[in-house]
């Protein structure tokens, strides 16, 4: 009793709010008098029933809620309660009288216990708390015979669940100890991890330093292309020639190279000309018509290649 009214004065100084919410009944307006003085009504009674007095504490709107509806629930058991035992009295007043008129029938009987031997009475007791024990309202060999049938099968329920916790319980074991070598694993990884951290560390430092200096070349060559590509331009250079179109002029300046040939060396003959200046000079000009023809035809064959590419 003790214990709970302690329980229920530290419940409700727990919901009581700051010093600046709170306030006496007597400097505090708007409470319901009414429940406030069952409150206290039932927190005497209560303290009084065990021998102590009501501490002193403030009353406020939240706690003398709480402290009604523990009142409420407390006047609920104990009229339940009262309704419990006195139902249990009437029963122990009919199990007495009943015990009384079997103890009349017994000893008309010539089986009251005074007259029955020590045997038979620690039979019948041992019948008795057995009967108790199975929760049978009779001695009937049919009444014990079921009770014991529903007590096998209980035993066989309980015993199947024993073997599926034991079962359980090996398989919780082994998922713990695989989870306990999990764990000294990822332990050791970890160490092993920390252990490597500073030789990472200066790998990373290496490698930022290169991303520097990758950097700086990078905006160099960006430079540099920029560069190259301004003086392309400057030049006359455009996309479209290309290693394979001056392949191709080189191996067609080679084919009018050699067409060309036959007519310098004709040209070069012509040192050796005889005397007569007149057919000489007739000879040169005709010749150097041919050369200036074919350098003609080799510039427009040129022409025609690199347009074509473009």
């Amino acid at each position: 009793m003790e214990s709970k009214l302690g329980e229920m004065m530290s419940s409700a100084a727990d919901v009581s709010p700051s010093n600046s919410d709170t306030g006496s009944i007597g400097s505090t307006s708007g409470y319901d008098t009414a429940r406030i003085e069952q409150v206290k009504a039932w927190l005497s009674s209560q303290f009084n029933a065990v021998g102590r007095q009501v501490p002193d504490f403030q009353y406020t709107s939240s706690n003398v809620a709480h402290l009604h509806n523990i009142v409420l629930l407390s006047q609920a058991r104990t009229r339940a309660s009262s309704i419990v035992a006195d139902d249990l009295r009437i029963k122990a007043a009919e199990y007495r009288s009943q015990a009384v008129r079997v103890r009349e029938i017994l000893d008309s009987v010539g089986l009251s216990q005074e007259r029955l031997p020590p045997l038979a009475v620690g039979s019948t007791q041992v019948i008795a708390t057995v009967a108790n024990l199975l929760s049978i309202r009779d001695t009937e060999l049919s009444s014990f015979m079921v009770a014991m049938g529903d007590l096998m099968l209980r035993k066989e329920d309980v015993k199947e669940k024993r073997t599926k916790l034991i079962k359980e319980s090996k398989e919780l074991l082994e998922y713990t100890r695989k989870a306990i070598a999990k764990l000294n694993d990822l332990k050791k990884t970890l160490l092993k991890f920390e252990n490597e951290v500073p030789a990472h560390e200066a790998h990373m430092n290496q490698w930022e330093s290169n991303l520097i200096t990758m950097d700086s070349k990078e905006r160099q060559y960006v430079l540099q292309h920029s560069n190259y590509k301004a003086l392309l331009n400057l030049v006359g250079y455009v996309p479209n020639i290309n290693h394979g179109v001056l392949i191709k002029l080189a191996e067609h300046r080679k084919d009018l190279e050699k067409k060309t040939k036959p007519i310098m060396d004709t040209l070069r003959s012509y040192q050796d000309l005889p005397p007569d200046k007149a057919l000489a000079a007739l000879a040169i000009e005709d010749k150097k018509r041919q050369y200036a023809a074919a350098e003609n035809y080799l510039e427009d064959v040129l022409h025609s290649a690199l347009t074509t590419q473009k």
